[in-house]
């Protein structure tokens, strides 16, 4: 039941000679790495808004300039992460380039970064479009975080380990219908407000209070709420093994496609949120009050809040197919854990997902699903790795010197010092409403990942075989095998333990822990009576422990035996027919064994007795 089950739901395993043919065309690839972005159109104009829409101060007239410095970042942010593929089409973003040119320390500053930003990402998108489904249907809001964990667990890390080719199937009709509909929306509004007998944009978003210190630190703080629009612009380099060949050249192209779009949804919808003055409202939406303002509640209404919701929910894959990935080449630097970098049966990194999916689970039942709180960690992990990849690509350039290469070291200097500007800015207006956290995880994953190379490096010279070493397994002396069987009573099981022990050792001892020395004395009776020709070595345990006598006995024979002998355990238990059965038994023999393999030069092994009924 368990293969069937997870073949209807995974499906097939698929042969190495398969993974061609889940590279991604351009018109794919830009549906599952940039559905995160172009998503963000759903949320970042409203967090500007949220911040400046302020009751009783006049800073809604800066709305509009605040969104403008964004694009402008956006630009310098794309042509970066453009030359990113471009220097380095083994894939990694930040991580990998900075590795080559500037050492490892900020290539891990990097990792942990992305680590951060791809988690919040996934918990984001999937508590925005849950918001999305509850402007339409209020009725829901009691069961948001059940729905958020509902679409995490039970759609999205499921496509995803179906593989990427069947992820970006699911995923591509739901982006594409969403930025037709965005675009939508954005022409209808805008023939309304330039033919219509009211101001392109009316009075009312247009006044603003006098440029003082306040303004500065809230307008700052609109600023580093809307820059959460960015987030995902590096997934397309971290990915671009994924793509078709020519590889880099089609990520290049991607992310101009996508950085096109997704500029125009952000004026687009900037702009109508001016013209229609629209104001935040508890638990809707201003994406829906803007389509509700431009198209009224109709058919189409509805379609973009649907479509919304989904493409939010979509966001999430952006993550999906790019940590997984940046998590497989840190685990084959031996910064993450080794099985983190091998492909499962779907030839996806499975591992990867199901991690980033716990960690977002986690992320929004902590933070009960609420976007405003969440965004409060967001963006700031995301432009630490933008300026660390720029600055990285200044050493390249100039390491490489190309054609043009001065130019490509100005733009990437230029934009490392505004990308590293508004790292500051994020950790300052943000520090107190979540950021600290972000600024304290960074560190701790560092630690991480360089434990966890030690631990690597440390294994790695322990295990090396010299030849020396090789050439002394024939000439040194060879050892004995002592074999202990712990016995509770003579049984079936015990006999078929038996004859195992003795075919590989002529040294075995049963040894029986009782905590009645009556019980003692018919075991030993029973066992002179089954005469198996092995000693029996009786211990009386006053304490009623039954294991620590068996690791003491262990550890005198550790003590006792020759350098070059081993000692192996050999532990009698039956498989029960049923699996409700094994509550019914305890599970002396899998502690014994967890204790007993921490032991040096002592081998433990389990001999199953499988129950008939």
């Amino acid at each position: 039941m368990y293969h069937q089950l997870r073949k209807l739901f995974i499906g097939r395993p698929l042969h190495n000679r398969e993974l061609s043919a889940e590279h991604l065309p351009k018109w794919k690839a830009l549906s599952i790495f940039s559905s995160d972005p172009l998503s963000s159109v759903g949320y970042g104009p409203e967090q500007i808004a949220v911040t400046l829409a302020v009751p009783g101060l006049l800073l809604y007239g800066y709305i509009g300039y605040v969104a403008a410095a964004i694009l402008v970042l956006l630009a310098i942010v794309t042509i970066s992460y453009v030359q990113v593929s471009q220097a380095n089409p083994g894939g990694g973003g930040s991580y990998a380039i900075a590795m080559k040119n500037i050492g490892e320390f900020p290539a891990l500053v990097a990792a942990a970064s992305l680590f951060a930003d791809y988690t919040l990402t996934v918990a984001v998108s999937i508590s925005s479009g849950t918001e999305a489904l509850l402007s339409a249907f209020p009725a829901l809001i009691s069961s948001e975080v059940t729905i958020d964990l509902c679409v995490l667990f039970g759609i999205l890390m499921i496509v995803n380990l179906r593989g990427v080719r069947e992820s970006s199937n699911v995923f591509v009709l739901p982006t594409y219908l969403f930025v037709l509909s965005i675009f939508v929306l954005i022409g209808i509004g805008a023939y309304q407000a330039f033919t219509g007998a009211t101001p392109a944009i009316p009075a009312e978003s247009s006044v603003r209070q006098p440029f003082d210190w306040m303004v500065l630190a809230l307008l700052l703080r609109a600023f580093a709420n809307g820059c959460s629009s960015m987030t995902g612009v590096e997934a397309i380099s971290n990915g671009v093994p994924m793509f078709q060949k020519p590889q880099a050249a089609n990520a290049i192209k991607t992310t101009f496609f996508m950085a096109g779009m997704l500029a125009i949804m952000l004026a687009g919808t900037t702009f109508l949120i001016l013209h229609n003055h629209i104001l935040p409202q508890e638990n809707v939406t201003m994406l829906s009050l803007l389509a509700e303002e431009t198209l009224g509640r109709g058919w189409m209404y509805y379609f973009l809040q649907l479509a919304t919701m989904l493409v939010l929910y979509l966001a999430a894959n952006t993550s999906y197919n790019g940590l997984p990935l940046l998590l497989s080449i840190l685990a084959r630097d031996g910064y993450m854990p080794r099985y983190l970098g091998a492909r499962g049966e779907r030839l996806s990194f499975s591992n990867g997902i199901i991690l980033l999916s716990i960690f977002a689970g986690a992320l929004i039942a902590g933070f009960n699903g609420n976007v405003e709180h969440l965004i409060s960690l967001y963006a700031i992990g995301v432009f630490l790795s933008f300026t660390i990849a720029q600055t990285a690509l200044v050493v390249h350039w100039r390491r490489e010197k190309g054609p043009k290469w001065k130019i490509r070291a100005i733009i990437n200097a230029f934009g490392a010092v505004i990308t590293g500007l508004v790292v500051l800015i994020i950790a300052f207006t943000k520090f107190f409403h979540g950021a600290w956290i972000v600024l304290l995880f960074i560190p701790a994953m560092i630690y991480i990942f360089k434990a966890i190379k030690r631990h690597y490096t440390d294994m790695a010279e322990q295990l090396h075989l010299s030849i020396a070493d090789w050439k002394s397994l024939k000439q040194g002396p060879t050892g004995k095998n002592i074999i202990v069987v712990p016995v509770s009573s003579p049984t079936s099981v015990v006999v078929q333990t038996m004859r195992y022990a003795y075919s590989i050792s002529t040294d075995v001892i049963a040894l029986h822990v009782t905590t009645n020395r009556e019980m003692g004395r018919k075991v030993e009776e029973k066992w002179k009576i089954w005469d198996p020709g092995v000693r029996l070595i009786t211990v009386y345990s006053p304490y009623r422990l039954v294991i620590d006598p068996i690791i003491h006995f262990v550890e005198k024979l550790q003590s006792n035996k020759a350098a070059e002998d081993f000692i192996t355990v050999l532990i009698p238990e039956f498989e029960t027919k049923k699996w409700w059965h094994r509550f019914l038994h305890n599970q002396t023999g899998w502690i014994l064994r967890t204790l007993l393999i921490l032991k040096k030069d002592v081998v433990v092994a389990t001999i199953p007795y499988h129950l008939k009924k």
